[in-house]
């Protein structure tokens, strides 16, 4: 086994963590690594999305069972945790859209969300980090305040001059972003299904796909292996069960077709510290020489 090294990824809601890049880190761990999935908000403002849980007992509970949720994917997975203590700040509906509460992790001041991460980063001490793209994944308020607080955690968790409260400096070594919606990808698991006679829900959501949007698989630097940890991916976003409908898209595609069509998890690098050469299959490409040297 390689020398045990640390991955930092850092989610906006729970059951992020689970929807992108479960798999990898449930491989790092395997491989002997410790993994810490730091999660900004409690996702109060989440919806109930699984129809089997949508009862009033639920609803009134929300943040309570969705933490509960939190602990159990972890555990899957095996993972580390910790809550940064933001309140989500909800989607907001409407044209225009209303403006967000005051309070909530998208209008608290980037220098004081990014100085608790900071406190993290240092604690934990990771070598590598993986955030959301500039467009947060998706443009939710929570997704996009979660890029630029992580983007700027990763800049001034080393320097002993910014956040000095904070804890001892440490510089992680590279900065990822994941990619996991590419048009290719949908592409690629629609054609299987429908070339095994069975029914696929891409079709409507590629009919409608904006061709005048670049796919995300056009950024990607870094494909890690996973196929074998599918299976507890999945497992941990059942765990999410408010959140997840068992019977919804994610688990569409048989996992022997998500092997055999795209084995991978992906990720762009856009910070790097140690030498590296792209395409790379290793988020630690490049670290273990730099930290064994």
């Amino acid at each position: 086994m390689a020398d045990k090294l640390r991955l930092m990824t850092v989610h906006a809601h729970p059951d992020d963590e689970s929807s992108k890049g479960a798999a990898t880190t449930a491989r790092y761990v395997a491989d002997g690594h410790e993994v810490l999935v730091v999660t900004c908000t409690g996702g109060e403002a989440g919806s109930i999305l699984n129809p089997a849980m949508d009862r009033p007992e639920v609803a009134a509970n929300l943040p309570e069972i969705r933490r509960a949720e939190m602990a159990e994917a972890a555990k899957i997975l095996g993972v580390q945790h910790h809550w940064l203590g933001f309140v989500d700040s909800g989607l907001p509906e409407g044209d225009p859209p209303p403006p967000l509460p005051e309070g909530v992790f998208a209008t608290v001041p980037v220098e004081v969300s990014t100085g608790e991460l900071v406190k993290v980063m240092r604690e934990f001490r990771p070598h590598v980090v993986i955030t959301y793209d500039e467009n947060g994944g998706y443009p939710h308020p929570d997704h996009i305040r979660c890029h630029e607080i992580s983007v700027a955690a990763f800049d001034a968790s080393g320097d002993p001059d910014l956040f000095p409260d904070a804890g001892e400096p440490w510089q992680p070594l590279k900065l990822y972003y994941s990619h996991g919606f590419s048009r290719k990808r949908m592409e690629l698991f629609h054609e299987a299904l429908l070339a095994r006679g069975m029914e696929s829900p891409y079709g409507e959501w590629l009919a409608k796909w904006d061709s005048t949007r670049p796919d995300p698989d056009g950024r990607v630097t870094t494909r890690v292996e996973c196929g074998e940890y599918f299976e507890r991916r999945d497992d941990a976003l059942r765990a999410h069960a408010t959140q997840i409908d068992p019977t919804s898209r994610w688990f569409a595609v048989p996992l022997d077709v998500q092997r055999e069509q795209w084995p991978t998890e992906d990720y762009e690098l856009v910070r790097s510290l140690v030498d590296t050469t792209l395409p790379e299959d290793d988020l630690f490409s490049g670290v273990q020489e730099k930290v064994c040297a």
